[in-house]
């Protein structure tokens, strides 16, 4: 069967963008305020991040929408608003997108609680608690689902049953963050990550955030040695990790190692390729120079 993602990119070269959070906090999200509120009380600084991310290289747009299910967004003062954020985070994205020839890439991270029997959500609540998310990214103009930084597989597998229900036209991306001994919190290892989510029907399943790209240079052999046929691999490292410099933390890997990082991943058999925490336009566009150029 033909991936649909493949057939989504369509020559498009296979670029993801990098971080938002912490870029959108660096240029004045105050601090406690979820980024998910700039799409509506500042879309003008979310598109503007877009477009740096469209203009560096990257053809993979993400919604800021990691954190927009109900609960989350309750914390913050915006109970009741899931798909409205949303969709209002997808239309914005796909704003700049459609000038660039990009793809918006619908985001949903973790719940943030945990799925009985550690915590008290059920898979059931989960799934209703994505279902709203994807019905509202896909009203807005996604044209995937990307599924990121889950450290619990059935939480993941939550996501993507209410992908499949509320959006099955739309090609889905399930990345997990192996930032404990190249296992999750919850102790998925690549391996077992690729083969549960390739039987559930994903069309790409990988990596993102992280410990950086040493890290992500074995997880990338793990998951290619594991990959099924027919289902593409992602791999999106943090910049490193944070370092305390003054009253604020920087990243550790910059734009040029990052590039470096990108062609090894590449030369290894990952498809997608992209970044994460601590990364910025300027770690794309050397990420998608060296790329392209080789």
């Amino acid at each position: 069967m033909t991936n649909r993602l493949t057939t989504l990119l369509a020559g498009r070269p296979a670029i993801a963008d990098g971080g938002y959070g912490w870029l959108l906090q660096e240029r004045g999200l105050p601090m406690g305020e979820c980024a998910e509120s700039w799409n509506f009380t500042n879309p003008d600084a979310v598109a503007a991040l877009h477009e740096e991310y469209a203009v560096a290289g990257a053809r993979l747009l993400t919604t800021n929408t990691f954190g927009a299910t109900e609960r989350r967004l309750a914390q913050h003062g915006h109970a009741g608003r899931a798909e409205e954020v949303n969709r209002a985070a997808a239309a914005l994205c796909a704003t700049v997108a459609r000038r660039h020839d990009a793809l918006v890439a619908g985001d949903i991270g973790p719940t943030g609680e945990l799925l009985e029997p550690l915590g008290t959500l059920t898979p059931d609540a989960a799934r209703a608690l994505f279902a709203e998310q994807v019905r509202g990214l896909r009203d807005g103009g996604a044209d995937l689902l990307l599924v990121e930084t889950m450290s619990d597989l059935e939480e993941a597998r939550a996501a993507v049953a209410a992908a499949r229900a509320e959006a099955p036209e739309l090609p889905l991306v399930v990345t997990l963050s192996f930032d404990t001994n190249l296992r999750t919190m919850m102790g998925v290892t690549p391996a077992a990550a690729v083969a549960a989510l390739a039987a559930d029907g994903v069309d790409a399943v990988g990596a993102n955030c992280g410990r950086g790209p040493d890290d992500m240079r074995t997880i990338a052999e793990q998951l290619v040695a594991a990959r099924p046929d027919g289902v593409l691999l992602v791999a999106q490292s943090n910049a490193g990790l944070p370092e305390l410099e003054g009253d604020h933390f920087v990243y550790t890997v910059g734009p040029e190692a990052m590039a470096e990082h990108a062609l090894e991943l590449r030369a290894l058999g990952i498809d997608v390729i992209g970044a994460c925490c601590g990364s910025s336009p300027e770690h794309l566009r050397a990420m998608a120079g060296a790329l392209t150029a080789g």
